[in-house]
């Protein structure tokens, strides 16, 4: 068990430094700092997104910029995946030789990093807290029970994720998210909420994994030493917190 810990030194450091910032922002609970620090992630992102999307589209940064201000004002975020669709569709219908794949991008990462921003606004930090404990036990339960009794292969996207592993995963976060989430819930409803969360980062994950290798490439990028690239730490919360916020709206308190 020590190996695990030995072998992959850089990224429990980075994972580290990565949960003191989140723990300072969490700590600050401000709109506007939030705001920033997922504005932040968002460009990264959408940075890493267009590289895997093989898309040379300069204007799309200064667009993915616009609707994030927007969404700084505007009181329902994930509203604004309608304003992108109908941007593009107007703009297919009128340029002819519009590149469609411009619009990839603006699903995956942005309504994901829209949707967090709309749980923040709507249900708070605590919401926040439920999301990222849940999506990160899915990730490192999977990674621990996989690698100590991995043994069937989850999916040929990505060979080294063992069903075993996903399973264990899974258990375990909802298990220990469900206790977090049962503060403002009740107790079905905390259970269905962190089972969808859990299930939808497997996916997210998987995802991700599918987007690399069509281009070809191991990591999205380098910007977190151990990880990878931006989409690589946040594949999972993408999914995650789509599948939550609905969740916690369907479900009755």
């Amino acid at each position: 068990m020590k190996h695990l810990f030995t072998d992959h030194q850089e990224r429990w450091m980075t994972g580290l430094v990565l949960l003191a910032i989140v723990s300072l922002i969490g700590w600050i609970d401000s709109f506007p700092v939030m705001w920033i620090f997922l504005g932040i992630i968002y460009m990264f992102a959408f940075y890493e997104a267009m590289k895997l999307y093989d898309i040379e589209a300069p204007s799309a940064y200064f667009w993915a910029a616009f609707i994030w201000i927007v969404a700084y004002f505007y009181p329902s975020p994930d509203d604004l995946f309608f304003f992108i669709a109908i941007m593009f569709a107007g703009s297919l219908a009128y340029f002819h030789n519009f590149d469609k794949r411009l619009l990839l991008p603006f699903l995956y990462p942005t309504i994901g990093v829209l949707f967090f921003l709309m749980l923040y606004n709507d249900f708070g930090i605590w919401a926040m807290l439920w999301l990222l404990i849940t999506v990160a036990l899915t990730d490192i339960g999977a990674f621990f029970v996989g690698k100590t009794i991995g043994k069937t292969k989850f999916s040929n996207t990505s060979p080294n994720k063992t069903l075993e592993g996903v399973i264990g995963g899974v258990i375990i976060a909802t298990a220990i998210g469900t206790f977090i989430g049962y503060k403002d819930y009740n107790l079905v409803k905390a259970i269905l909420v962190t089972f969808s969360i859990s299930i939808s980062a497997v996916f997210g994950d998987l995802f991700e994994s599918y987007l690399k290798r069509e281009a070809g490439v191991k990591d999205s990028g380098n910007v977190l030493p151990g990880h990878g690239g931006m989409l690589d730490r946040i594949d999972g919360y993408l999914f995650g917190v789509v599948m939550m916020v609905i969740a916690l709206r369907a479900l009755p308190s």
